[in-house]
């Protein structure tokens, strides 16, 4: 996988980050949830072009640090389904690091119920090392509002977080925006776009500065219908946000039945 990873990355040039921004599983949501008695593994490999060289806040440097997540889903019926995360970051001086682990129970609406569009509900939760990220304890909701018309795909993510323990806490519930729209040109590939977003608290927004902001050109690529394939180029637009960001996600399927699945996420 960091093969790979290598020679896509000598295709590009890249330039001085502003500031680093701790980045291990990049996706929007989809609505669709696991099919019931399949379990899916994930593999999503991240890399920070350019960070932050010194300990900065307490953090550890973020320069050329590639971070890898694996994540474990399981459906349990038709509208259920619950995720688990391994946040893992290797970076020169420091080696291969645990950061911290995630859990994230899933609902979403029935087929049965036809609703115009796919509608789902996820909440998750979990610790993360305070020398690789700012807040140790903190919990997301997402609203996820998806749609397939024609060619296309489009999916919306409402996010909102909530930090328990560090400098995060004294900002409340933060809006965390994602949203992602694609376009089928094959029948096995799909090109289009993610956005991210932190606009801060939802009492008041931080100023556009302070706020982060990237877009992912994206390249999703159908293997079969147990597989799954994305990857993207991030440019951040604001000073808080990291100036590039490489990501590649690799799933797979395992249980009896197969499942056009639409998975989407990111954190």
């Amino acid at each position: 996988m960091r093969i790979l990873f290598t020679v896509i990355l000598t295709l590009f040039s890249f330039q001085q980050l502003s500031q680093a921004q701790e980045n291990y599983e990049i996706q929007v949501y989809g609505s669709e949830t696991m099919p019931p008695h399949k379990t899916m593994l994930e593999f999503h490999t991240n890399f920070t072009v350019q960070g932050t060289k010194t300990v900065t806040d307490g953090m550890r440097p973020t320069n050329h640090a590639w971070h890898e997540t694996l994540e474990l889903t399981h459906g349990f019926n038709d509208w259920f389904e619950t995720g688990f995360y391994v946040f893992m970051t290797n970076s020169r001086g420091y080696g291969w690091q645990w950061v911290g682990d995630h859990i994230r129970p899933r609902v979403r609406v029935p087929p049965s119920w036809n609703w115009p569009v796919g509608v789902s509900l996820s909440t998750e939760v979990g610790y993360q090392r305070a020398v690789y990220a700012g807040d140790t304890w903190n919990m997301e909701i997402r609203p996820i509002v998806d749609k397939e018309l024609g060619h296309w795909y489009m999916s919306f993510n409402p996010t909102v977080d909530r930090a328990f323990h560090g400098p995060g806490v004294a900002s409340g519930v933060v809006f965390s925006p994602n949203f992602k729209a694609s376009y089928a040109i094959t029948k096995k590939i799909n090109f289009g776009g993610e956005y991210y977003g932190s606009l801060g608290p939802l009492h008041s927004f931080a100023p556009l500065r302070e706020q982060e902001h990237q877009i992912f050109p994206t390249l999703d690529i159908d293997f079969g219908p147990d597989w799954e394939f994305n990857f993207g180029v991030g440019l951040g637009f604001t000073g808080s946000t990291d100036h590039m960001i490489m990501k590649m996600i690799i799933g797979r399927r395992f249980g009896s039945l197969s499942w056009k699945h639409h998975s989407r996420e990111s954190h």
